[in-house]
């Protein structure tokens, strides 16, 4: 039925087409496929059938991918470019089809903002396929213009920000899917033809008519999801499954449950050695029981002045901010002298272990899991930085600050040096020009460091001591290391070399490489080290082993 209707849609747009004439319609065809060849990389060939020397009727109509209403027109209806390997941007040039009504570029390697003036570029678009790729940015408002639209597939890329609420005006849609991206905000209220009313009536959210798809976007909300809370979509306009709580200080105790020594005491065995599970410079950390054989972890802090102000950053910040990469905290205790912070139980405890065991002889990390530990940490990281009214720099970014949950999913941890501010402050929204730069530029650097760990090129624990020259020396290592495959045998992680992964580790190599840059406007943001990570694993084509993870977890 919907092929039926979609067909009658072209039928209808053609009958326009042919008010021009034949030979206006071909050349710029021709130029359309030639600007649209020229522009992509195609590794595997696939355009090798589209010569443009064969000038015999209708050459174009038997290129691969191209349908073409009469093959003597030459008018290109669709292109049909799925699965091809294809990279580079959104083709320029494409608006030279001028009866194209089918665009299907999804499972390919595409990058970069989908055009902003897309509705000028293609008009009578009724079927638009982008899914399965890597276009990051927002989606642009115009394309709620394209009004001739039945299909609109923007699944399995990178896109961020709203969900432009025009598009709930585009009574054609039949079918919408936005799955797993990064959205958020409220849905788009679609409308249908209403024979009663005789007008486009909204309907809540969603239609019967429409097919919507919005899964893996935790930050969207409203018509056939949870609905959005408040006037504001503030709760709604993180990264990935991130939220700002709005609480003062005074509040916290309402977000964050305030526990009695005693009752820690008891968990803990009255804090038995048995029960501690790491020491660090703040503080021991204590495994807790609790019923129905549950555990939390329960950081005492050594009893000096200092850790009075990391306790209080520490508490703050965790109470206010949740996200899946952040470590939950359950909450806390002042009382007699004693500064107490309660999170939840990490069970494969913290990634610096794991990197360099000492205890026996643990399990290696698989190369797929120290990729999925990365990606965790960036998603982290950038949400801090990029996403929410609060702007956090952690300061303090090692794998000794990584823990990972059963999944291997890591939770980033140790806010004690952290430093925050408002972004409604419009104070500190001026001295972010002068100081806040550097700051952020040091956790990307502290990030590109953890990467290298993570692949035993670097161990920072044989640098304690951080000066410019070592940085730059670590760059130019780390820079030759990633153009050339000779130094990688010395250089990585015996493990992980032989199993199929070498090409992949030396593009993961590219990515520390900008982190560690010696000036800070060369280095990337946090969330473009995400984007760059996420394009590596979808070009390599990871896929996680549970098997492998449930191997990980029975570890020594």
């Amino acid at each position: 039925m919907a092929t039926n209707q979609n067909r009658a849609h072209s039928v209808l747009i053609f009958v326009l087409f042919c008010l021009f004439s034949v030979s206006s319609a071909t050349e710029p065809d021709i130029y359309c496929l030639k600007s649209i060849k020229d522009s992509l990389e195609d590794p595997y060939n696939h355009f090798s059938s589209w010569d443009f020397a064969n000038h015999t009727e209708g050459f174009i109509c038997k290129f691969a991918g191209v349908d073409c209403w009469k093959p003597e027109e030459s008018r290109v209806l669709n292109l049909a470019l799925s699965n091809m390997e294809l990279k580079g941007q959104f083709p320029p040039g494409i608006e030279n089809c001028t009866s194209l009504t089918g665009l299907d570029l999804s499972r390919n390697e595409l990058q970069g903002p989908i055009p902003s003036d897309i509705s000028k570029r293609l008009p009578y678009i009724t079927n638009l396929d982008l899914s399965f790729n890597n276009f990051s940015g927002e989606i642009p408002s115009s394309i709620a213009n394209l009004s001739f639209l039945n299909v609109l597939q923007l699944d399995h890329n990178q896109l961020i920000g709203n969900i432009p609420p025009q598009i709930g005006l585009l009574h054609r849609l039949r079918n919408f899917s936005v799955a797993d991206n990064l959205l958020s905000g409220p849905v788009p209220e679609f409308v249908k033809a209403n024979s009663t009313c005789g007008v486009f009536c909204p309907i809540g959210g969603f239609s019967s008519s429409t097919n919507v798809n919005y899964a893996n976007n935790p930050g969207l909300c409203g018509g056939p999801l949870d609905p959005c809370k408040g006037q504001s979509n503030e709760f709604y306009s993180s990264f990935r499954t991130g939220f700002a709580a709005r609480y003062t200080n005074s509040e916290l105790e309402k977000l964050v449950t305030r526990i009695s020594f005693a009752a820690l005491n008891i968990a803990t065995r009255s804090f038995d050695q048995d029960n501690v599970i790491g020491v660090g410079k703040t503080g021991t950390m204590y495994r807790a029981a609790r019923p129905y054989d549950c555990f939390t972890a329960v950081k005492r802090l050594h009893d000096s002045q200092p850790l009075g102000k990391q306790f209080r950053s520490e508490l703050i910040i965790l109470g206010k901010f949740r996200h899946m990469n952040i470590i939950p905290l359950l909450g806390f205790c002042i009382e007699s002298g004693e500064r107490l912070l309660v999170y939840k139980y990490m069970p494969n405890g913290n990634l610096h272990d794991w990197l360099h065991p000492v205890k026996c002889k643990a399990e290696k990390l698989d190369w797929h899991v120290r990729v999925k530990i990365a990606i965790g940490v960036a998603r982290g990281l950038a949400w801090l930085h990029d996403f929410n009214n609060f702007l956090i720099v952690h300061l303090d970014i090692c794998s000794r600050s990584i823990l990972l949950d059963k999944y291997f999913e890591p939770k980033i941890s140790n806010f004690g040096e952290a430093t925050h501010r408002n972004s409604n402050d419009k104070g500190l929204i001026a001295s972010r020009k002068i100081g806040e730069l550097e700051l952020i530029k040091q956790d990307v650097y502290q990030f590109g460091i953890l990467l290298l760990e993570l692949i035993a090129v670097h161990d920072p624990d044989h640098n304690s001591k951080s000066s410019h020259t070592l940085e730059e020396n670590l760059f130019e290592r780390i820079a030759h290391l990633s153009s050339s495959s000779s130094g990688l045998y010395h250089a990585v992680d015996k493990s992980l070399l032989g199993q199929g992964f070498d090409r992949e580790i030396l593009h993961f190599l590219k990515i520390p490489s900008s982190c560690i840059h010696p000036i800070l406007d060369q280095r990337p943001t946090m969330l473009q080290a995400f984007q760059m990570l996420m394009v590596l694993r979808k070009r390599e084509r990871f896929i996680e082993n549970p098997k492998l993870l449930a191997q990980l977890t029975s570890r020594c």
